[in-house]
Parts: C-alpha cells; sequence; structure tokens
C-alpha cells in the first residue's frame, strides 16, 4: 500500500470523527436553564467527552451521573464519570445504572433533566427485570451477539428485557423535563434505538420481539424465552403523555461524519461518492458488495471518475458458530473486501469504527489493497480461513496493516473508504 493513500484515507476518518466532535456539535443544542435543578445522566462509550463539554458550556450549575467504557473515561469536575464492561455488561455497570435513577429520585416539574446518549448505551446499563440476575442479561447480550441479528433487533430484544431501556429512565425523571442529546450510531439515526433508547418510548412489541426471535432464529436461553412469553414489566409506549414535553436531538451521525469525509476527499482532489449511511447485513457479504462496486469502476459505463473515494457507513453484524477468534464486523468486512480484490491495482480501503474499537481487539479497523491477502499468505496465514473462523485481527497483525487510533470520545458507527486512482 501507498503511504500517500494509507495517509488519505487516515485524513478521512479524521475528518469523519471530527465531524462527530462534542465540542462542535453540543453547546448549539443545549435546552435553556431550567427554574430548578439541572441534572445530568447519560451512557455510551463517548460520554464521557460529552459531558466535560456540557459542563464548560453549560450557563448555571448542574450535577449529575454518567457511564461510558473501561479505558473511555475523561475528566469532569461536576459529573460524575463512571467506567464500566462493553460489549458484556458486569456489575459496575448494574451499579452505575443505580446510581443514575438514584440522581433522578425527587424531581419536580422545575427542574430539568440533559441525557447525553451515545452508542454503546446499551451494554452500559444493564437492569435486568424482576427475578432475573446481571448474569440473565450477560447470556442474553452474548447470545444477541453472535446472532448476526440486525441491530434493531437486537436492541428491541434487549429492551423488552430491561428495567431502564425503551424509555424507562425518562418515566424515572418523571415530572422532570427531558432533553436527550443523541450521538447516533444506528443505521437510520433512529434515536430510540441508539443505546436501546434509556429516555426514548419505543413502539415495538412484546408479540414482534417474539417473532424476532423465532423468525432470525435466536437461541435465547429457556428462562428468558419463557420471561418473554409471559412479560413482566410493561415498557412505556408512544402515546404515553409523561413524555409529552421532552425533547429528543440527534446531534451527530454517520450521515454528517459521512458528508464531512466527503467533502474533505473534494478538496483533496478525489471524486467523492457516499454509497450510503445505513448499510446492513453480514460483515463478509458487505465487504464482497463493496468490492464488486470498487471493481466496476473500470468498466466502461462507470459511474465513478477518477481519481474516486467511494464511502460507507452504517452497522454490519457477525454471526459466530463455534469458538470465535480474534477481531470485529470492520476487519471482518476488509478481510472479505481484501480477497475479493486481489491482484487489483489501483483499490487502497480503510475500515474502522468510529469509537477507536473494532469487537474485541485494541484496533479501530484496517488497511487493505489488492496485494494484501497475498502478502498474508506469504507470512503463513491463510486469508479465507480466517475469515471462516472469523479472526481476521489475527491476518491483518501478520502483514501490519491494522488501524488503531484509541478512544475517539465519540461513535457513529462504521466508516468505510475505498480509493480508487
Amino acid at each position: 500500500m501507498e503511504l500517500n493513500d494509507r495517509h488519505i484515507l487516515r485524513q478521512l476518518f479524521k475528518t469523519a470523527v471530527d465531524a462527530a466532535d462534542p465540542k462542535l456539535t453540543l453547546p448549539s443544542n443545549l435546552p435553556i436553564p431550567p427554574k430548578g435543578r439541572t441534572i445530568v445522566i447519560g451512557c455510551g462509550k463517548g460520554v464521557a467527552q460529552m459531558a466535560s463539554v456540557l459542563e464548560q458550556s453549560w450557563d448555571g450549575d448542574l450535577k449529575g451521573v454518567v457511564v461510558t467504557r473501561y479505558g473511555f473515561s475523561v475528566d469532569c469536575k461536576k459529573i460524575k464519570v463512571l467506567e464500566a464492561a462493553h460489549p458484556i455488561p458486569d456489575e459496575n455497570g448494574l451499579n452505575a445504572t443505580n446510581c443514575i435513577f438514584e440522581a433522578l429520585e425527587g424531581l419536580t416539574s422545575d427542574d430539568l433533566v440533559i441525557a447525553l446518549i451515545c452508542g454503546g448505551g446499551s451494554a452500559l446499563l444493564p437492569a435486568p427485570p424482576p427475578n432475573y440476575k446481571l448474569s440473565d442479561e450477560q447470556e442474553l447480550n452474548k447470545t444477541l451477539l453472535n446472532s448476526g441479528a440486525p441491530i434493531g433487533v437486537m436492541n428491541a430484544i434487549r429492551k423488552h428485557f430491561s428495567l431502564v431501556k425503551g424509555g424507562q429512565l425518562a418515566l424515572a425523571a418523571y415530572p422532570a423535563k427531558v432533553v436527550t442529546l443523541v450521538v447516533s450510531d444506528v443505521p437510520g439515526d433512529d434515536p430510540a434505538q441508539v443505546a436501546s433508547g434509556p429516555t426514548i418510548a419505543d413502539q415495538v412489541s412484546i408479540q414482534e420481539v417474539i417473532s424476532f426471535i423465532n423468525g432470525y432464529k435466536i437461541n435465547i436461553p429457556a428462562n428468558i424465552k419463557e420471561y418473554f412469553e409471559k412479560e413482566i414489566i410493561n415498557i412505556p409506549s408512544i402515546g404515553d403523555t409523561r413524555f409529552i414535553k421532552n425533547e429528543i436531538k440527534v446531534i451527530a451521525s454517520s450521515k454528517i461524519s459521512l458528508m464531512a469525509a466527503a467533502k474533505k476527499a473534494q478538496d483533496l482532489g478525489f471524486h467523492s461518492y457516499i454509497l450510503s449511511d445505513a448499510i446492513e447485513g453480514r460483515a463478509a457479504d458487505i465487504g464482497i458488495m463493496h468490492a464488486a462496486i470498487a471493481k466496476f469502476r473500470k468498466g466502461e459505463n462507470t459511474i465513478f471518475q477518477r481519481p474516486a473515494v467511494i464511502l460507507s457507513g452504517g452497522e454490519t453484524t457477525v454471526e459466530i458458530t463455534g469458538k470465535p477468534g480474534r477481531g470485529g464486523r470492520n476487519t471482518e468486512f476488509l478481510l472479505a473486501f481484501a480477497l475479493a480484490i486481489e491482484n487489483e491495482t489501483n483499490i487502497t480501503a480503510l475500515a474502522a469504527d468510529t469509537d477507536g474499537i473494532d469487537g474485541s481487539e485494541n484496533n479501530a479497523g484496517a488497511f487493505c489493497d489488492g496485494y494484501t491477502a497475498f502478502k498474508m499468505r506469504e507470512k503463513g496465514f491463510n486469508p479465507r480461513m480466517h475469515l471462516m473462523k472469523h479472526d481476521a485481527w489475527a491476518a491483518f497483525n501478520a502483514v501490519d496493516e491494522l488501524f488503531i487510533t484509541g478512544p475517539t470520545g465519540t461513535n457513529v458507527n462504521d466508516f468505510r473508504a475505498i480509493l480508487l486512482n
């Protein structure tokens, strides 16, 4: 891979992440200070950075508590920042949920709650239903993450097995007004789906949840399936009058970040094309599809003027069968892409998660070109076997193609950029 190509792809990723920086997106979306108290709550991989900016931008007193992933914290003076596990919840997440509920006790209609919601919050706010344990919610999350089901399906199931998701946190704040500021990491940017919508009601019924489980053949534990069949709690509906005065604002999203990256590509002398900000499906299949589009540029009637940058976002999935390998959906996408463009010239690509962590390891994603798969074989790694074993990280690590950024402080999900020279 040419260093210049790698440098350009890094610039595009940075531009996409910068477009979702709370320093740019949060201050202009803040509500008017209330007569009473201001309480801040929140969850997600970028929530600590959001809380820090809020503290610096807020005209008046405030306090509260937010929870982020281990290693993603930043210092705040007035807002307590807790850390918990992701993607499988842990005891610290359970304690954080309790702390947030405690922060909402005794509020009045003169008070204001600012909810900072960012991707990753589903795991960070566990709260299993009565008579169920944290271990039950952990098993449910493991099953969902390995199922290959779309994120909307996973979150619908999570909401109905929770005392906090699906708007229940907003009900705990009533009669205070709740203003939810959302950094969206879900395809389509439905704020009710981000972090499973702890402050936003949803319209998915328990009957639909059961149909999702059966339709996607999700093998959830028997005791949890039994719970769904005789659901004890009822999550609030969209028409609940207690939500009437609440406000919801999506302040950052994949679409906004991709548009910023497209503009940057144009400034660098490339024609830019955004396929979509909401691509879903199996990571390997989507990788093959992107490779087909990239190779199509050589046709006589191609729509792409060269040099070009093809951009896309969304959230793919990986269905795990057997023992999982290392890596995440972006490296799996790119390994399938690398195999499909093998021996092609003038194609260079980056696939990465905008939060800085792709799956199980510490990399955001990886780079590849038409010779990456060949280099892997030279190092003794069979790329197709690693794809089948969901172990893309090892293959990319062997050829020094991992993309490592550390925590970015935001999360608008998958970022894919393909250079066509």
